[in-house]
């Protein structure tokens, strides 16, 4: 019974770990190339070869091997630094932003200055 509580929960550790891969997958594929190029954070088919592979390989092998850890290194390396420098360089966060809560429809409102 408790292998069998274990095994859920390496089932549900596995489906999340797939998760952030995929996040970062979907979130660098919707980034503009140039963003990369901007923030310094090698270019966008690295990232998507890299977090591609996580995925698969998160996919294929069991969690406590070699290779899934790398991707899970390699996915939240994308997440916490290179996501938030693609964010400051590109203004925004990359899936269709407009603008800001204070634009109109002729420019950001400035407060009648």
């Amino acid at each position: 019974m408790l292998m069998t509580g274990f095994a859920g929960l390496l089932g549900i550790l596995k489906l999340l770990l797939m998760g952030l891969a995929a996040f970062g997958l979907f979130d660098a594929a919707f980034r503009r190339e140039d963003a990369f190029r901007a923030a310094d954070k090698q270019n966008k088919v690295f990232w998507l070869i890299i977090l591609g592979l996580a995925l698969v390989v998160s996919y294929l092998f069991p969690i406590f091997s070699f290779l899934p850890i790398i991707g899970v290194i390699a996915s939240i390396v994308y997440i916490v630094d290179v996501r938030p420098a693609l964010k400051q360089v590109s203004g925004g966060s990359g899936w269709g932003r407009r603008g800001s809560s204070s634009d109109g429809p002729y420019g950001p409102y400035n407060g009648g200055r």
